[in-house]
């Protein structure tokens, strides 16, 4: 075996940091990149993993979390909310999957390639709470941008986010409790509409 692959496969990686998804940072300079959102939700799940209801393999679901977005690459992000985009959401990104994943030589493609499906399907304590954690972070960037960093823009009401968002009641109730707190201040605010 030789090296060359995985460093195809690691270069193509690159292209992570130009796919723009909805959510602005905090500081409401710029929206952010796949990229940076991958690095983010591997360090929230480190740091929420004491939370989790369910026994889980934090080193799993980090490895998820910075491999299932890896797809956006060819498939772009679809945005939460986007009904139309998430018609053919699972054939583009399954599409993505086997091309990129294909990179690599083939037990470690598809031992990537399971992790993403495994974070796809959503039938594992794992892939639970890594979904959970996936779904926080824009949640959050909402909440403390007062709705500016994709609600506001989109009109998305509370009962958007809470089915959006459900998930987290099964793999955290700490979490779904803290986030249920935030939910009802933000449609106090007006971030969020009501019904």
């Amino acid at each position: 075996m030789t090296i060359d692959s995985q460093l195809n496969f690691i270069l193509e990686l690159e292209k992570l940091k130009g796919v723009i998804r909805q959510t602005i940072l905090l500081t409401g300079e710029r929206q952010e990149n796949t990229a940076e959102h991958s690095w983010h939700i591997a360090i929230a799940a480190l740091t929420l993993a004491p939370f989790a209801d369910k026994p889980i393999d934090i080193s799993r679901v980090v490895k998820m979390l910075l491999i299932h977005d890896i797809i956006e690459i060819d498939a772009g992000d679809t945005f939460a909310f986007d009904k139309d985009g998430y018609e053919d959401k699972f054939e583009r990104e399954k599409a993505a999957a086997d091309r990129i994943f294909g990179l690599l030589p083939d037990e470690q493609g598809e031992g990537f390639k399971s992790l993403w499906l495994e974070f796809e399907m959503v039938e594992t304590n794992d892939s639970e709470f890594a979904n959970a954690i996936d779904r926080l972070l824009p949640f959050l960037q909402n909440v403390y941008t007062e709705g500016q960093s994709s609600w506001v823009r989109h009109g998305i009401s509370v009962d958007q986010v809470i089915k959006r968002n459900e998930i987290s009641s099964r793999a955290s109730k700490e979490l779904w409790a803290t986030m249920q707190k935030l939910i009802e201040r933000s449609v106090e605010q007006g971030w969020l509409k009501s019904g």
